[in-house]
């Protein structure tokens, strides 16, 4: 015997049903679109009736907005409940956690209509995501955290909007600026020492030649070439170039 369960208008129907509707409703979504999938597709992809759809859900409107909240219910919990990696760490691998379309974004761009649940829903996740990636910054010590979380977020998303429009691979290159920008936030007690260290030796260094330079009548030594001796204070265009 088929075992039943209550529906939210108190019907009884066959379990299964609303898992078969949001799943086929993901897969239509995310291959085709929301606005080009339509309710009896949707009821044929998951073998359920109207009738059985509509004990479910109230509506399409409804539909989508479920299944938004069900994508990441707990935001990327796979990254940022990590406790092998650091801060640090958690925060650059948000970037290898990633889906064809962020589908919060593709929501926003076939809703226009800003008090849609599907949109109310879209800016939920996408405000609690900024909030894991702050709240990871100041666990990693950054001096701004709320910045670098807004800046880390802004770049996901697009590079995930990038990717779709390119069809090609955005979050490496994303992956190395984001590198860049957390390494700019969050000094670091053996990056300090190293730059002292660095500073110590590059001002000897720069006396030896200075002496040198005057002994031959030239000036000391400057420009690109001093700088680029100095760890982080090249151009940061420099610095992703290295890195990807």
């Amino acid at each position: 015997m088929t075992e039943l369960e209550k529906g939210p208008r108190g019907l009884r129907r066959g379990r299964g049903a609303r898992e078969r509707i949001l799943s086929a409703s993901q897969q239509l979504f995310r291959d085709q679109g929301i606005n080009c999938t339509g309710m009896d597709q949707l009821c044929a992809v998951a073998e359920v009736s109207k009738r059985t759809l509509y004990q479910h859900f109230t509506g399409k409107d409804e539909l989508i907005a479920e299944c938004l909240r069900r994508f990441d219910p707990d935001i990327l919990p796979e990254v940022f409940d990590r406790t092998d990696l650091t801060p640090r760490e958690r925060l650059l691998a948000a970037f290898d956690v990633h889906s064809p379309l962020c589908p919060f974004i593709a929501a926003a761009v076939e809703i226009p209509d800003p008090d849609h649940p599907a949109r109310v829903q879209a800016r939920t996740y996408k405000k609690a995501f900024a909030a894991r990636l702050t709240d990871t910054a100041r666990e990693a010590g950054a001096t701004n955290p709320e910045q670098l979380g807004e800046q880390l977020a802004l770049l996901l998303d697009g590079a995930s909007a990038r990717s779709r429009v390119l069809n090609t691979e955005a979050f490496t290159t994303a992956a190395a600026i984001a590198a860049v920008l957390v390494d700019n936030a969050i000094p670091t007690a053996a990056a300090a020492a190293a730059a002292g260290a660095s500073a110590v030796e590059q001002h000897g260094q720069d006396h030896d030649d200075d002496d040198d330079d005057a002994g031959r009548g030239g000036a000391p030594r400057s420009g690109r070439g001093a700088v680029a001796e100095h760890p982080g204070q090249g151009h940061i265009l420099d610095r992703i170039t290295e890195q990807m």
